[in-house]
């Protein structure tokens, strides 16, 4: 009876090891010296390897004296290797592995991406997405918003931009402060950079031409970690025609029944290739109250004038007020925001009317 017993657990450990064997943790190197590893819940380790095969070979018996560190705090196995045990999100960390006398021979981050989970925990998903994309004009450079999760602040750990047929091709790096990075390929260059706020990005095509029509869409995938090394990535396709969004409208009074707007100075020229239509809302009560006047209250009267130059309205005297925006006027993208311009009037105009 208790040999069947031996055996019987014996086969079980035989079983679990062959397991282990046939499903390995999928792991992809996101940049030197970082690994990312994808989890599905189940448990498994992750072998990492201090030195190379040469150099354990010329440094012969001290190599049995490596111990290693798991985000600065000594751990109890020694040797070359070291086994990274993994269960559900846990096991990432920054391990680092030193000679005897402590100095450090190499080191890995681990970062750890739960598989097949619809389940987002890092950022919050806003307006039906998690990053929001926008550009002032069609000069190549867009800004991607996002917005953390109030208990999971974290950072971007990895980023690639491309254009959609740069799929296999391209290669992302980043500089020593981990903020300014480069993506390039055979057909496109982005040069990108974290915001100081940690909660965007602006990037840069740099092979862009503003005066061709777009025939690929632009990539961007957005790997961000915890302090737990958790990581998701994120990612939005587009062109830069359905993300563009002018600057606000400048509006200026003419005289006493005249106003002017012209174009954003960040807007792309000529203006003639590159034609804005304006939206012109009159309002005959002013609102004082309301936080924004150009849409907390109704208009009496609304206006659509597509214009490639400065323009002008003549607007009437009941008008108290008059809100502008701005939309490419070529494509279904979004406007600006509105421009608001009390009209104060001449009393002594009025009382002469009398």
């Amino acid at each position: 009876m208790l040999m069947k017993m031996k055996l019987f657990v014996f086969s079980i450990v035989c079983s679990f090891l062959q397991i282990s064997r046939q499903n390995p943790p999928t792991q992809w190197t996101l940049l030197p010296h970082i690994l990312l590893v994808g989890v599905d819940g189940t448990k498994s380790q992750l072998l990492l390897s201090c030195l190379q095969p040469e150099e354990f070979a010329r440094r012969g018996n001290e190599s049995l004296d490596i111990f290693w560190m798991k985000d600065k705090e000594k751990e109890a196995q020694r040797g070359n290797t070291y086994q990274v045990r993994l269960q559900e999100s846990l096991g990432g960390g920054n391990y680092t592995c030193h000679s005897r006398d402590g100095s450090l021979l190499n080191h890995t981050v681990v970062l750890i991406q739960e598989e097949e989970t619809m389940n987002r925990k890092i950022l919050v998903k806003t307006d039906q997405d998690y990053l929001k994309c926008s550009t002032q004009n069609f000069n190549g450079e867009f800004r991607c918003s996002w917005t953390w999760d109030s208990f999971r602040v974290g950072n971007v750990v990895f980023l690639k931009a491309r254009r959609a047929s740069d799929d296999n091709h391209t290669q992302c790096s980043v500089d020593s402060s981990g903020k300014h990075w480069n993506c390039s390929s055979h057909h496109s260059k982005f040069r990108c950079s974290v915001d100081d706020s940690g909660n965007s990005i602006t990037c840069l095509d740099e092979q862009h031409c503003p005066y061709a029509e777009e025939s690929q869409q632009i990539h961007l995938t957005v790997y961000v970690k915890t302090k737990h090394f958790l990581v998701e990535n994120y990612s939005k396709h587009f062109f830069l025609s359905e993300i563009v969004k002018p600057d606000k409208v400048q509006i200026n009074k003419v005289n006493s029944t005249m106003i002017e707007w012209s174009y954003p100075s960040s807007w792309s020229i000529p203006f003639s290739y590159f034609p804005l239509t304006f939206q012109i809302a009159l309002f005959k009560k002013e609102c004082k109250r309301c936080v924004n006047p150009c849409t907390d209250s109704k208009a009496t009267k609304t206006l659509m004038v597509p214009s490639t130059a400065i323009c002008r309205l003549e607007v009437k005297h009941k008008s108290k007020a008059v809100c502008v925006r701005a939309k490419d006027a070529l494509c279904n993208s979004q406007w600006s925001e509105w421009s608001h311009l009390r009209l104060k009037r001449n009393k002594r105009n009025k009382e002469n009317k009398h």
